[in-house]
């Protein structure tokens, strides 16, 4: 199935490359292998160099990435100057501990620093930083707008404040990327403690800007109306959705525990019902109107699926196969990538196939193809002409 060119009608919906991204990271909160947390990163940064657009919000993935990074490096911070839990017999380095009260036992500052506690640590870090980046993978390919649109009613204004929260980072990113650029071209430095300072007040300016744009567009249209419901809808409408979100939590750690099996997924799944119908009659009061809603096609039933499968699949080893995907760190072992996991994790790459190209991308990839066949052509014009001749041969 060829991927057709995204356009208003085609484009992917926004929630399957959320529950596509979910899937990644519950995958990568199962397991502590780096190979298998590289690997999930791969998957995640091929398919958003492959499926993500030009706009603002798509370029925030590098941001996500180097985030992850200063989590790595402060958690190993963390582990070398206050100790890490896990004992080790391989001694690093011995810094100069200071001496804490008894009522701070478990906690020193200093000390023997081991091999088997700097491992423990960047596998630690390693997953927290993978989680970053999975959500950072969806952050780049969901426009938050379309997202917006596909709310429920009852959630739309907590939607608007996590989408414009979602679309700070980004638009952050990029006003701090033009504004050295636009450095650059006058000659100044674009790095350094004074350079940032500098560009600082104009980001903080155009942030500014956009906060008054945006509530002048949301008053404009009339953001914070709505309808008129009876009493006692509100308080059916209350008690489903904290009832239901509260079966929620019940029913899930009901499955996560080893006696709660039984009981877990029913309520689980009374509780879903009920925290629906209460979206369900909560949205009565919303009274905006939706213009040409997204529509869940066959291509995001795949994306959304191929998130979900290398969860199921990862939980599914987890519990046949623990110590494949948790590598001691003592005693000091080699990480090895285990086979099926690893064949599991690939399956995430089907967006990068299936999801419609972004726009432009039909358009380069035609230019590239014709200026090779121009440098063919070239080539093959220059070996018809006889070097001594300088005309060409008959």
């Amino acid at each position: 199935m060829s991927a057709p060119q995204a356009t208003r009608t085609t484009a992917l919906h926004a929630g399957a490359w959320w529950l596509w991204a979910l899937g990644l990271a519950t995958a990568a909160s199962r397991t502590t292998d780096p190979l298998l947390l590289g690997l999930l990163v791969g998957v995640a940064g091929y398919v958003v160099a492959a499926r993500r657009t030009e706009a603002p919000w798509a370029r925030s993935y590098g941001a996500f990435v180097k985030l992850g990074l200063v989590v790595i490096a402060i958690r190993l911070a963390f582990a070398f100057f206050l100790g890490s839990p896990i004992p080790g017999t391989h001694t690093l380095v011995t810094l100069p501990e200071v001496p804490l009260p008894d009522w701070a036992k478990g906690v020193r500052i200093g000390g023997r620093v081991t091999a088997e506690g700097m491992v423990f640590a960047l596998y630690d870090g390693l997953k927290l930083a993978t989680l970053l980046i999975c959500v950072g993978a969806a952050n780049a390919l969901a426009n938050p707008a379309r997202l917006l649109k596909s709310l429920p009613g009852a959630l739309y204004e907590a939607g608007v404040a996590v989408v414009v929260a979602m679309t700070f980072a980004p638009n952050l990113v990029a006003d701090v990327q033009r504004l050295r650029a636009a450095r650059r071209l006058r000659g100044r430095p674009d790095r350094g403690v004074k350079a940032l300072l500098q560009v600082g007040l104009p980001v903080l300016e155009g942030a500014l800007e956009r906060s008054v744009a945006l509530a002048a567009a949301m008053d404009a249209r009339g953001y914070g109306r709505s309808a008129e419901v009876p009493p006692g809808v509100r308080h059916l409408t209350s008690v489903l959705t904290l009832g239901g979100l509260l079966g929620i939590c019940a029913g899930t750690y009901g499955l996560l525990g080893d006696t709660g099996g039984g009981y877990g997924l029913p309520l689980l799944l009374a509780g879903l019902a009920a925290a629906l119908a209460g979206l369900w009659l909560g949205g009565r009061r919303s009274v905006r109107s939706r213009y040409r809603p997204d529509r869940w096609g066959v291509r995001a039933w795949l994306v959304a699926g191929s998130g979900i499968a290398v969860a199921a699949l990862m939980i599914w080893a987890n519990d046949y196969a623990p110590a494949a995907l948790h590598p001691p760190a003592v005693p000091l072992t080699a990480p090895v990538l285990p086979l099926w996991p690893a064949v599991s994790v690939l399956v995430g790459l089907l967006p990068a196939f299936v999801a419609p190209l972004p726009p432009g991308a039909d358009r380069a990839g035609r230019a590239d193809r014709a200026d090779r066949a121009d440098r063919a052509a070239s080539r093959g014009r220059a070996h018809d002409v006889d070097p001594r001749m300088k005309e060409p041969t008959q």
